[in-house]
């Protein structure tokens, strides 16, 4: 028996969701370090990889591969990278070959393509708006944590404030002082990246780098390249752009901190902000929070001095908070088939012939979240989902917002037969759309919806348009609730304001406070005075009275209060356990034997479930949740990785970690 191969031999972690990476050799000439990027035969074909330390598997010569290339036109991976990406798998326990998929987000890297990005910055050519003494002084603070390695800050500002030109002037004070530094700005959406490029291409005469889920193949090809040789100095992305592999980076922005759109939910769960925190810790650089309306996560830490805080509590030059009314829907008297109020019709007609613009917002898509039989009831499901379809009258059909099943409206009804019976239940935005053209019908309107724009330049026209005061009267979904700057807008409606304190959800006051004063604040940025109306039916709610008294700290501190009382997070942590699998009975069993195993009469640890999940089927499987809650001293990834191996699933179930989860579907 031949001895066992020891010499260049190296551990290669591939992009594949495997926990763990492969050994290789080098051919003879080949030196490689950790770090270096290679390409190496995987299975039946080649797949890129990261050298991530020497390798230790005993095998026999001949059982072992050897790399086919070392990429030199690369620099390595950084050692720092290197144990965030580890980290961050174990973490959110993920494999950690799934976690470097997101560093190595291309199949080939040595294609060109014929994708040019202009990289080049010229610092005479930055040209800033002038601060305020108030944004000075914040701009100060903040430029003082650039050159003192990790820190973590609550830009905490109201909206219209001028927390961007704030943290702009930092940009430019790293780009003038640091040679090829790197400076990352995350946004939550694409939709909030139109006019927030717009705005730094005038500030600073260049176009950052762009990376989301739209740009093409080649164009995110080029992307990765001139990020990881360090020609890419300003990058702006969504959630994923947190982990590519830059080369000199030395802050991260995190705009709109508190928003929902930084947790990924599918493949690889993980909350960005809270990596944005690790990864700036790891290469201990700045990272700054930015947000009008903090989650309670960062203003709990920034109480906890964990973070700090730099406060701005006024609107830039004169303008200031709009006014915010409440309208009771209790006494309204609606007509069938309408949702606008006498009294926000009236001020949104107002609005409009003073020459202004106007909003009305409702957090549905399509045109009726339901339809159903009036004769025999019927409703209209998803055969794979636990959901209603929704009617669009534009595409025109019945959809399912969860996997995009649809089917043509029917003309009768598919239960009893009954023709001209099946009725709209309900307003989506397409219906609002519907109702403005009847009383406003010289109005320019626009529908700005997820689903109603075909692509992200249709959705850049209606911004642009908007901005352009092209538009009357916008209607629209979230996407319409932040980060916009709509000079001209000073009445913004919202059709239903109680939409999402509905349900168990821990967050939902919370989430809607955030949402309804993002709202708010699109309204009278500079010199009109912004009128906000809410319609609600429950006036009272706690939610609805902070939005009015303006009192965000008090809302705030009452939320800490009760999640405390509750030993819910910030104060504990959350795991989730979603199982899910086509056979229900596998589903269930899976769960059961998971509960049994649970780890017994640990006073750090409490179970809950398992039980259906409230979306039971998605995409034609059955799902189960179990819910864990530990102390904050526990060590909660090994012990749900653990745990979830104590049992050996069917090979049709699949159970899945969510750590910190944020929603509960």
């Amino acid at each position: 028996m031949k001895p066992a191969i020891k010499q260049h031999q190296f551990e290669i972690v591939l992009p594949t969701a495997v926990d763990r990476g492969f050994d290789y050799i080098t051919p003879d000439g080949m030196e490689l370090k950790p770090g270096d990027i290679v390409t190496v035969p995987f299975g039946k074909s080649e797949s890129l990889g990261v050298v991530w330390k020497n390798g230790t598997a005993e095998l026999k010569e001949g059982k072992i591969k050897s790399v086919i290339k070392k990429h030199e036109e690369f620099p390595p991976v950084s050692d720092n990278i290197r144990k965030f990406i580890s980290w961050a798998a174990w973490y959110n326990c993920a494999p950690l070959g799934a976690m470097l998929k997101m560093l190595l987000p291309i199949d080939e890297i040595d294609k060109r393509g014929r994708v040019h990005i202009n990289t080049e910055i010229s610092i005479s050519k930055i040209n800033l708006s002038p601060l305020s003494d108030i944004q000075k002084n914040a701009a100060h603070n903040l430029g003082e944590k650039i050159a003192n390695g990790f820190s973590a800050t609550l830009l905490d500002g109201v909206t219209g404030s001028g927390k961007t030109e704030i943290y702009f002037d930092s940009i430019a004070r790293i780009l003038a002082s640091v040679d090829s530094a790197q400076i990352l700005i995350l946004l939550p959406e694409i939709g909030l990246s139109v006019q927030w490029l717009s705005r730094f291409e005038s500030r600073f005469g260049f176009k950052p780098v762009v990376w989301h889920s739209a740009i093409t193949p080649a164009k995110k090809r080029a992307s990765w390249q001139e990020i990881i040789t360090g020609k890419a100095q300003v990058v702006v992305g969504a959630r994923s752009a947190l982990f590519l592999p830059y080369k000199n980076l030395r802050i991260i922005i995190v705009d709109e901190e508190h928003d929902t759109s930084y947790k990924q939910e599918d493949g690889v769960m993980y909350h960005a902000r809270d990596m944005a925190v690790a990864r700036a810790r790891f290469e201990s650089f700045p990272v700054v929070l930015v947000s009008a309306t903090p989650s309670l996560e960062s203003y709990h830490n920034v109480r906890e001095g964990k973070y700090t805080e730099i406060s701005l509590p006024l609107r830039h030059a004169e303008a200031v908070m709009p006014d915010i009314h409440v309208i009771d829907m209790r006494r309204e008297k609606l007509t069938a088939g309408h949702f606008i109020s006498a009294i926000l019709r009236e001020k949104l007609a107002q609005a409009i012939a003073s020459g202004n613009q106007t909003m009305l917002f409702l957090n549905r898509r399509g045109y009726a979240p339901l339809m159903l039989c009036r004769k025999c009831g019927h409703r209209f499901q998803c055969p794979d989902c636990s959901a209603w379809l929704v009617l669009h009258r534009s595409k025109p059909r019945l959809e399912c917002h969860h996997c995009n099943y649809h089917i043509p409206i029917p003309h009768s009804c598919p239960s009893c037969a009954a023709e001209d019976t099946l009725h709209a239940c309900g307003p989506g935005v397409e219906r609002l759309l519907e109702e403005v053209t009847e009383f406003m019908p010289q109005a320019r309107v626009a529908v700005m919806a997820s689903d109603s724009m075909g692509g992200y330049g249709d959705m850049a026209q209606t911004i642009s348009d908007m901005t352009d005061k092209k538009i009357d009267l916008l209607i629209g979904t979230q996407m319409v609730a932040k980060g916009h700057h709509f000079a001209g807008l000073s009445v913004v409606g919202v059709v239903d304001a109680d939409l999402g304190l509905a349900g168990g959800d821990l967050r939902a006051s919370e989430r809607t406070y955030q949402l309804l004063h993002q709202l708010s604040g699109r309204a009278g940025r500079e010199i009109v005075r912004g009128q906000v109306y809410l319609q609600s039916y429950l006036p009272e709610h706690p939610v609805i009275k902070a939005l009015v008294s303006g009192d965000r700290d008090a809302f705030l501190g009452a939320e800490l209060a009760a999640r405390k009382n509750a030993d819910m997070p910030p104060f504990s942590r959350l795991a989730a356990v979603i199982i899910e699998g086509e056979k229900e009975d596998a589903v269930i069993k899976t769960a059961n034997q998971l509960a049994a195993n649970f780890p017994p009469k640990n006073p750090k640890l409490k179970l809950y479930g398992p039980a259906p999940a409230p979306l039971f089927m998605l995409r034609s499987k059955f799902r189960y949740r179990l819910m864990v809650k530990a102390d904050k001293s526990v060590n909660l990834p090994d012990m749900l990785k653990s745990w979830a191996e104590s049992i050996k699933p069917p090979s049709s179930v699949r159970v899945k970690l969510d750590i910190d989860p944020q929603s509960f579907l």
